[in-house]
């Protein structure tokens, strides 16, 4: 792995690539920190302290703590990945948009245009809510959290936050193109790892005035790297079903002949259920902060991380989105279709109808198998807080968008060292996925 590394600055392109990412995360942690004007920072930062385990939580997460200090950039990258999530889910029940996805680099350029028109229309409508939700709130002490309320402080915020997202977006779309890894994931893991500093330096402190022992810190150690191993045994774990293809005899050339497998992942909805999971369940959680009525409070505090009610709706909707989320992105029938026509076929399963219903079979288990896994995963912050008083969001969410992105970005650049006859990362084979 050293030389792997050391291998890096041998290459000018890969090094300027990484270079360039760099760069730009740097322009977005310092956007980070640049406050929307007209707000009472104290005040805020006190309300969001109390909103810990809302939604509001979680999306100050995502966004590096921009959201709780109102900076610029509060609104982060969320309303691109809901408008992104919005338009794979109509390309299943639109036409015109599952014809777009059909024609190649043409159809995904249009489809990246209207994502990017939902992710500015997303980002006024929750700039709006943002600016009138922050003028009804106030500080433990009263204090008012917004200097001073109406509308142009609220014309204002929109604007600030809106053109904060668009610029946000465009700083992922360059990283992709012109840095290493993609954009949209590196600024969401930028997000998340802004804040492990601090969740280090509290635990140390709990460490040191002896609310947390020296040996429990030494187990929640060793705990994590040892979730961390399972999160990578998972995420590169794979099911190969054997393909073959019949020979062809076009004209005088002979063609197929050949075996291959289709790889179906553990994993195949990546991040995407449990972080709609935790938007669902959290958000009555997060309307409680705003409606003080006694039976709302009731109902959101039954739903607020810690509470078995909560527990067992969060494992429903992550095994819920994991089936949802793998029948929108794989279909059996498409690929059973495309194997037939080339003339591939799985041993012992007859081609057509047959073929499609023996990989969605597969495909079922597996999924299965990797919803409890992400519930497994994503429920160890819950327990952590509560049983250990563990001071930081450990596992769940966070934890599999940092250690996947890291996994990407990292076979993309062993990708570019091997294409170039450099040694990378592994000193025998690569980065790839177990079977």
């Amino acid at each position: 792995m050293i030389t792997g590394f050391q291998n890096i600055g041998r290459i000018p392109e890969l090094k300027r690539r990484i270079g360039m990412t760099l760069l730009l995360l740097a322009v977005y942690r310092i956007g980070a920190h640049i406050p929307t004007p007209g707000i009472n920072n104290e005040a805020l930062a006190a309300f969001f302290r109390a909103a810990q385990g809302t939604l509001l939580g979680l999306f100050d997460m995502f966004s590096g703590g921009a959201l709780s200090q109102l900076s610029v950039f509060a609104l982060g990258i969320m309303p691109y990945i809901s408008a992104s999530i919005i338009l794979q889910l109509l390309t299943v029940v639109i036409p015109t948009l599952e014809r777009l996805s059909k024609e190649g680099e043409a159809g995904r350029k249009k489809i990246t245009q209207y994502t990017r028109y939902g992710t500015v229309v997303l980002a006024i409508i929750q700039g709006f809510g943002i600016a009138f939700g922050l003028e009804g709130m106030s500080g433990p002490g009263g204090e008012m959290v917004v200097l001073f309320p109406g509308w142009g402080f609220r014309i204002t915020t929109v604007i600030t936050l809106t053109a904060g997202t668009a610029f946000i977006m465009w700083l992922g779309e360059q990283i992709t193109e012109h840095g290493i890894g993609n954009g949209i994931s590196l600024i969401i893991y930028a997000g998340i790892v802004a804040g492990l500093p601090n969740a280090l330096i509290n635990t140390l402190r709990l460490t040191k005035t002896g609310e947390m022992s020296i040996f429990l810190t030494l187990i929640l150690l060793i705990f994590m790297v040892a979730v961390v191993g399972v999160i990578i045994f998972a995420e590169r774990g794979q099911r190969r079903i054997p393909v073959q293809y019949a020979k062809r005899v076009v004209g005088r050339r002979i063609y197929g002949g050949q075996n291959t497998h289709i790889p179906l992942k553990i994993n195949t909805a990546g991040v995407i259920p449990p972080i709609f999971a935790s938007s669902i369940i959290m958000f009555p959680a997060t309307v409680a902060n705003f409606i003080h009525v006694p039976w709302v409070q009731s109902v959101a505090k039954s739903l607020t991380p810690g509470h078995w009610l909560y527990s067992v709706m969060y494992v429903a909707f992550i095994v819920f989105f994991c089936f949802f989320y793998t029948a929108i992105v794989f279909n059996p029938v498409d690929v059973a279709d495309n194997m037939k026509k080339y003339g591939g076929f799985i041993p012992g399963i007859r081609p057509g109808r047959p073929t499609a219903d023996y990989i969605d079979k597969v495909l079922s288990r597996i999924t299965l198998g990797g919803a409890i896994y992400i519930s497994a995963v994503c429920v160890l912050p819950t327990i952590l807080i509560q049983r250990f008083n563990v001071p930081f969001y450990f596992g769940g969410t966070a934890l599999l968008i940092v250690i996947g992105v890291a996994m990407d970005t990292l076979g993309q650049i062993e990708a570019h060292m091997l294409s170039r006859h450099y040694e990378g990362f592994l000193k025998q084979g690569r980065v790839r996925g177990r079977r």
